[in-house]
């Protein structure tokens, strides 16, 4: 993208399948740390839906969440996570921690990872091949 930001998209689809929120990064473009795709579209939705309980809906996103996005997850209530590519420097949800599936917490979502992992890493290897 022009901003300079990640390319990682995400979207909340309710229990129904109809896409709730949609996000990208937007860390450079708005400066704000915490703009990650599965913030912004974690807020797309509770908004849709006029609350912050995200009960039976699935969150899709092209790569493996941070701790943050993955602590915004679990208090979100979303049931459900896809991710593609993994993060092994900073995934917290299977490869360098396991936020969301952590017994202690209130709320543990299922997670399936590696959907359509090979091209959702090949779209951010490109973007850091041209940005470093």
């Amino acid at each position: 993208p022009a901003t300079g930001d990640v390319p990682v998209g995400a979207l909340v689809l309710g229990p129904d399948g109809e896409v709730l929120g949609r996000g990208h990064n937007e860390r450079e473009a708005v400066g704000d740390p915490t703009a990650h795709a599965e913030v912004v579209a974690i807020r797309q939705a509770a908004e849709k839906l006029g609350e912050w309980r995200l009960s039976g809906c699935t969150l899709v996103v092209t790569l493996e969440p941070c701790t943050m996005c993955a602590g915004a997850i679990v208090l979100s209530r979303i049931d459900r996570v896809v991710y593609g590519a993994l993060d092994e420097k900073a995934g917290a949800a299977g490869s360098l921690f396991d936020v969301m599936r952590d017994r202690r917490l209130n709320h543990r979502p299922e997670v399936i990872w590696g959907v359509l992992a090979e091209e959702c890493g090949e779209q951010l290897r490109d973007f850091f091949e041209t940005h470093r």
